[in-house]
């Protein structure tokens, strides 16, 4: 299964944190660090790392300051927030802690053993892993309350396509040139099919869950939860898949077409508009990680299109 490159960037390493805020770990952690495992994958620019304590337990760490890049503190107060709100049933490291100093945010996390799904995805991991998706969404409905609807959340970054369609630029693909209208005008009803009751991840790729040797799936990364339809979470992962094996997962899901269209055309427009933006402090990676990504969800879009599926293109 052809996939975009894994999601990753520069990142702070556990060294070069500062010493107080390395103490608030240790005392927090209520014992010092005696070695230290930095991870490399997604994108925070801050520091995530795997600690050994002196008594033997084991810890994540997840720590940024606005000086690495002005959102990501509050990515991290969001990803605490919601980690405190999980149900016990669902497959996510449990937070142990956090501090919050209104410069450094630092989120002290179970560690757990696994490694990230492979890329590109191999089909036994993607059954693994599409089957605790869905097992997660019946758990996260209704969800918990006090957090946002993913309409509210993402309406007014979903204008992809209306923003390229009142500049082209001259570098979009003939593909997408030849639709924008269409394209536009598909992008703007996604927020009527995506409404739900299912507290959702939002932003699954492969780096964004750990696969244990005991079969076990964990779901990491909580930091843009919101609340929608249970099939959401399903369509964004599979853009990273890639193949089309993707349509009969989301068939079998009972996800609706029209809604997956409208999804995938909405999503597909924010990658195109915001690859070709200068790239956030700290975040030298994502844009060509976005681009690669747009590729990707118009490549499937396409198909959906050229077999009849997109309901509202023609």
């Amino acid at each position: 299964m052809a996939s975009p490159p894994p999601a990753a960037g520069p990142r702070l390493a556990w060294a070069g944190l500062p010493a107080h805020v390395r103490a608030v770990v240790e005392a927090r952690a209520g014992a010092a660090v005696v070695r230290a495992w930095d991870q490399r994958g997604g994108f925070s620019p801050g520091v995530a790392a795997r600690l050994l304590l002196e008594d033997g337990r084991r810890l994540f760490v997840k720590a940024v300051a606005p000086a690495i890049n002005p959102a990501s503190p509050g990515l991290h107060r969001g990803e605490a927030r919601t980690l405190a709100a999980l149900p016990v049933a669902v497959p996510s490291p449990r937070l142990l802690w956090s501090h919050d100093d209104g410069d450094w945010v630092v989120l002290g996390i179970e560690d757990v053993e696994g490694r990230t799904a492979s890329l590109p995805w191999r089909r036994d991991e993607l059954d693994r892993v599409t089957a605790a998706v869905a097992a997660m969404a019946r758990t996260l409905t209704p969800a918990p309350e006090g957090f946002p609807g993913v309409v509210e959340k993402m309406d007014a970054a979903f204008t992809g396509w209306r923003t390229l369609a009142a500049d082209p630029p001259p570098d979009l693909g003939p593909w997408e040139s030849r639709r924008l209208d269409r394209l536009a005008a598909l992008e703007e009803s996604w927020g009527d099919h995506a409404a739900g009751d299912t507290l959702l991840h939002l932003d699954l790729r492969a780096d964004n869950v750990l696969l244990d040797r005991s079969g076990g799936v964990h779901v990491v990364d909580w930091a843009h939860a919101c609340v929608g339809a249970p099939w959401v979470d399903l369509a964004l992962l599979l853009i990273e898949v890639n193949d089309p094996a993707a349509d009969e997962i989301l068939t079998d899901a009972s996800a609706p077409r029209e809604g997956v269209d409208a999804l995938l055309c909405a999503f597909a427009g924010f990658l195109a508009d915001h690859c070709r933006r200068p790239a956030p402090p700290g975040l030298p990676t994502i844009r060509a990680y976005q681009r690669a990504y747009a590729e990707s969800a118009v490549g499937w879009l396409a198909r959906r299109w050229d077999s009849g599926s997109v309901w509202a293109l023609g």
